[in-house]
């Protein structure tokens, strides 16, 4: 069936005739509109693997996009760097149906600190505007929501152990923009806001180190030590997951500081991989 419906649709010397070279491809329904567009290191076996789908669970994604597509387009790149930015950059302009991976980065979250009358703020956000008169320093933005949102919460849980966590009314008033969280603390020492970013910045994971040292003063944190090693291994996680490998990034395309844009975010990750392999692209 995939076989026959490829060619019949597409041509049956498509695939066969692309050259074995790096480009993107778009699969458009009746009306031009664009289904899924996808990278390729070599497009000949990519567009291949389209013609050949079998009936395996694996290839169920192949033989839905044959089936929907009313035409098939084809563009080379002169790398796959190149081909990358492209279906990133389509990705976001046209966030076709098919494409979920970085068709939405203005969902990407940051984390911010912010000092100001003798409060600490802890900020977890994807519209930064919101709170644009907060002062906030920001860190990220992360592919991962999950992922930032468990350390933020885990921030939370620890700063709550070495500091004074402020009622809601005593925050400033701010918008609370849909899936955001403002917290404050009073109460926290010049050496633990030093710490914190320089945690959130990637710098180093020392910052983990002086939170233990901390925590080892706080009779409540001692009672519950075995939900404080839990705590301070989400945050080493969280460090090697996404902090240190987005500084690495920023450093690599020579990028001051710890933020980077939502819609510039996997645009960096892309240009600097094979410059840093220990950062993925996607």
């Amino acid at each position: 069936m995939g076989v026959k419906l490829f060619d019949r649709k597409f041509g049956r010397e498509t695939a066969s005739e692309l050259p074995a070279a790096p480009g993107i491809y778009l699969f458009r329904d009746a009306e031009g509109a664009v289904l899924y567009v996808g990278k390729a290191v070599n497009l000949r076996r990519r567009l291949a693997g389209y013609r050949n789908a079998s009936r395996r669970k694996a290839h169920r994604k192949m033989r839905i996009l044959v089936r929907t597509a009313a035409s098939l387009e084809v563009r080379v790149h002169p790398s796959e760097r190149a081909a990358l930015l492209e279906e990133n950059r389509l990705i976001q302009a046209l966030r076709p149906p098919f494409n979920v991976d970085g068709a939405y980065s203005f969902l990407y979250p940051a984390i911010g600190l912010s000092s100001r009358e003798g409060q600490d703020l802890l900020g977890f956000t994807t519209d930064l505007s919101a709170w644009s008169e907060l002062d906030f320093a920001w860190y990220g933005t992360f592919r991962s929501r999950p992922r930032a949102k468990e350390a933020f919460d885990v921030l939370v849980e620890v700063l709550s152990l070495l500091a004074h966590r402020e009622p809601r009314s005593r925050l400033p008033p701010a918008a609370r923009p849909r899936g955001s969280r403002l917290v404050g603390f009073r109460r926290v020492s010049p050496e633990l806001r030093r710490h914190l970013g320089a945690y959130l910045g990637g710098h180093s994971s020392d910052a983990l180190v002086h939170f233990a040292h901390a925590l080892l003063e706080k009779p409540r944190a001692r009672r519950e030590s075995e939900r404080v090693e839990e705590l301070l291994k989400t945050l080493s996680a969280f460090f090697s997951s996404d902090l240190r490998k987005l500084r690495d990034a920023l450093s690599a395309a020579g990028v001051d500081g710890s933020f980077i844009a939502q819609e510039e975010r996997d645009p960096l990750f892309i240009r600097t991989a094979r410059r840093n392999p220990n950062s993925p692209a996607r």
